[in-house]
């Protein structure tokens, strides 16, 4: 299968998925949790799911498993929304890039208040 192809079908389950886990009843899930990346395999079979929440890792691990849960769920919902042959299994994980990147842009934003420091004592 072409590399192309695999890059518009990960990006068309995600898509997909930020739409159907909106829809998921399951307390766990979080509505602060954002999909981060998808990777698909090569024939379609399986399909890692990198969620992260604003709450942090914790928060979204009970989530990852409120989604396992639901899979069966998911997986129908992309089936019939995607129209593919073949709907891939979803395995969810837990990441915290969120958590990464709050953390950084507050080291950045004490770099700049240090800089505006010391430009106003010169």
């Amino acid at each position: 299968m072409a590399g192309y192809r695999i890059d518009r079908i990960t990006e068309d389950i995600k898509r997909e998925l930020v739409h159907i886990l909106r829809e998921v009843k399951d307390p766990r899930v979080s509505d602060m949790l954002t999909v981060v990346k998808v990777d698909v395999s090569n024939d379609l079979s399986y399909c890692k799911v990198y969620v992260s929440e604003v709450g942090g890792i914790e928060a979204a691990k009970e989530s990852v498993k409120g989604l396992k849960a639901a899979s069966g769920f998911i997986r129908k919902r992309l089936g019939a929304s995607l129209h593919l042959r073949k709907v891939p299994e979803l395995r969810f994980v837990a990441d915290d890039s969120i958590e990464k990147g709050f953390a950084l842009f507050d080291k950045l934003k004490t770099i700049n208040f240090s800089e505006d420091k010391e430009d106003d004592e010169d």
